[in-house]
């Protein structure tokens, strides 16, 4: 499953097999972590130094720019690779790109006294709020969190529910009419039960690091938004890989399944799993892409104030 060349250890490989994850460090510099979020604090409109100014304790900034991994991160994209199967299975439509989509994290539940990660966490979910989920899905082949900024313990690191991949997958494989990740009054498609399948799970850990380090994590396993109590500005990104085509459990070969893929054979317990869509795919326009024209909008007039006129 390893060769000389590859990203991966054979440790994390089985780790990714048992726990859904994988902790790249040192993707990118601290240098290019610098530049990338330099317009951060212009775009929001508050000020580093004077958290007076922070007026929400979390902000899902809307993307402007892309980057391409392969250049920016390499070793990132060879590990990405591997994980769903080759760069040959990654979508040449939708290319795998990191944005400026930062996720800020300033001040969330500061008030409140600390509390570790527990099935009882609020805000389990898997991402992908713009499409109808299948055991399939091609949309979110991979998760990505990639560190803009150290994250500390205490100080908004993504929680991540490293046993989730086993009750995700096997309530998606119950249901191949698919799931809904949020209610719609227009759709009548069920919605996943985070919360239920969050209280499944019993192994956590804190997406914590230093900058430039990368996480890579099976999209059926649940992650949530903690707590800042250190009131250290967290900076993240969070961008989709989308996969070529939907992912297929019963390859006539078992080795030419993805990692992404054994995990949910594991998951079901066989080593090869038919499974057919019974409702069409569906793209969903969600309330946060609506809420991100806003702010695009917001922030390019907050920009434009800020940038020196041409001389």
């Amino acid at each position: 499953m390893t060769s000389s060349d590859a990203v991966l250890s054979a440790a994390d490989v089985e780790q990714f097999l048992e726990r859904g994850y994988v902790r790249l460090r040192g993707c990118f510099t601290r240098a290019a972590a610098e530049e990338h979020t330099r317009l951060i604090w212009d775009r929001l409109g508050y000020a580093a130094d004077d958290p007076s100014t922070w007026e929400l304790p979390s902000v899902h900034m809307p993307p402007i720019q892309r980057i391409d991994v392969r250049e920016f991160a390499p070793k990132a994209w060879r590990a990405a690779c591997e994980l769903v199967g080759g760069a040959g299975r990654i979508s040449a439509d939708k290319p795998y790109r990191w944005t400026d989509g930062f996720v800020v994290n300033l001040w969330q539940d500061a008030d409140r006294p600390w509390r570790p990660p527990s099935g009882e966490s609020p805000g389990w979910h898997v991402d992908g709020n713009f499409f109808r989920h299948f055991l399939d899905s091609p949309e979110q082949g991979l998760l990505t969190i990639a560190l803009w900024s150290d994250v500390e313990h205490r100080g908004g690191a993504t929680f991540v529910a490293t046993d989730s991949a086993g009750p995700v997958t096997r309530f998606l494989a119950a249901h191949p009419g698919g799931l809904l990740p949020a209610p719609d009054p227009d759709d009548d498609t069920p919605v996943i039960p985070y919360a239920e399948l969050g209280r499944q799970c019993a192994e956590f850990v804190e997406a914590t690091g230093e900058v430039g380090d990368v996480y890579l994590i099976h999209p059926f396993v649940l992650h949530a938004k903690s707590q800042n109590v250190l009131r250290r500005p967290r900076f993240i990104t969070n961008p989709p890989l989308t996969l070529a085509a939907p992912m297929r459990f019963d390859r006539p070969r078992f080795e030419d399944h993805s990692l992404v893929e054994r995990v949910v054979l594991r998951a079901l317990g066989v080593d090869s799993y038919t499974f057919t869509p019974t409702r069409p795919r569906a793209h969903i326009v969600s309330e946060m892409s609506k809420r991100h024209e806003r702010m695009r909008a917001e922030e390019r007039r907050r920009l434009a104030r800020t940038s020196p006129p041409d001389s």
